[in-house]
């Protein structure tokens, strides 16, 4: 039997780092006071006194310096996972990610792969203070060459973190801080993957078919069950991968119930919920018995502290819009 640990989504994480840093002397861990101090979540916190200053390494506040080398070290066949202190400050480094991480396997002719995982905090709903918390995976799923990742559990935060730092090529690691310690889950002591680019169902139904990811899991779930409480089944599915989307499972829930509804806290222009609509008209648009729908955040500047409660996406808010698609 399994040994198995009792961890928030954040412990997942360090367990997860703590695991690879053990198995490969070619992972290292770097960003701003990722080492002596912890990280500012603390998803390293003890880390620095178990590996020492040259795997888990303290960098300058840098985020094109911190992506750049990580890009060189990758290059040169070492495996960084750069951390970003949140994902709202990655776009001093954006030029590095779309220019350099996201090519290099292409420009190489397939000489030279970056197995890097770029990770970094992300999505609202902590009350913090500008470019803390944005939601913009949008960006780096457009990006070929990138994978993103988002996990939604404690136990896929740990197993996605494994399968992105041993991957070939480059991961974007986006964790929804929100759910950073919001419930535990038990997670194996041993090192194991979850597959990217696999999506998950975590609700069975028949009636409409609601796909999400991250943070939002948690009230879709919570407003799947109080519609199943009302008869009406919602078949719920994480993502855990944006970038590749898993279009087999998309289309086999919508054809399944010929309803759909995507929910994610991003803004709705430009969204993973018009690529997804997108795939369902491609695919599966002879099953089609409503408009799709779509609950998401507002296209605004996200916004500060009490109004976050009314951008997010509620349990309240995702059962309008599952209602909207079921009633049609």
């Amino acid at each position: 039997m399994t040994d198995t640990q009792n961890l928030t989504l954040v412990q997942a994480v360090r367990d997860g780092l703590h695991s690879e840093l053990r198995a490969d002397d070619d992972v290292v861990v770097m960003g701003q006071d990722v080492g002596k101090n912890g990280g500012v979540f603390r998803a390293t916190e003890g880390l620095y006194d178990e590996f020492g200053g040259d795997r888990v390494i303290d960098t300058p506040l840098a985020e094109s310096g911190i992506i750049g080398t990580a890009v060189g070290m990758a290059a040169m066949g070492m495996r960084p996972v750069p951390e970003i202190q949140f994902s709202g400050f990655m776009y001093p480094g954006f030029d590095q990610i779309v220019s350099h991480m996201s090519r290099f396997r292409t420009r190489s002719r397939g000489r030279f792969t970056l197995p890097m995982t770029l990770r970094a905090p992300y999505g609202g709903g902590i009350r913090a203070p500008e470019h803390h918390s944005e939601s913009k995976e949008a960006f780096y799923a457009h990006e070929a060459g990138l994978k993103v990742v988002v996990p939604s559990t404690p136990y896929e935060a740990k197993g996605l973190l494994a399968a992105s730092i041993r991957d070939p090529d480059p991961v974007i690691f986006l964790e929804p801080k929100l759910i950073y310690r919001a419930f535990r889950e038990q997670v194996p002591e041993e090192p194991y993957t979850v597959p990217i680019g696999e999506a998950a169902t975590r609700r069975e139904g028949d009636d409409v078919a609601v796909f999400t990811y991250g943070a939002m899991t948690r009230p879709t779930l919570e407003a799947a069950e109080t519609l199943g409480e009302e008869g009406i089944e919602c078949e719920v599915v994480d993502l855990r991968t944006v970038s590749p989307l898993d279009r087999e499972a998309i289309v086999e829930a919508f054809e399944k119930t010929g309803r759909a509804v995507v929910v994610h806290e991003a803004p709705k222009t430009g969204g993973l919920a018009g690529e997804i609509t997108a795939i369902l008209q491609e695919e599966a648009l002879l099953y089609q018995e409503a408009p799709i729908g779509r609950v998401t955040g507002f296209d605004v500047p996200y916004p500060l502290y009490a109004l976050e409660d009314y951008y997010l996406p509620s349990a309240a808010r995702i059962e309008e819009g599952i209602l909207k698609a079921v009633e049609f």
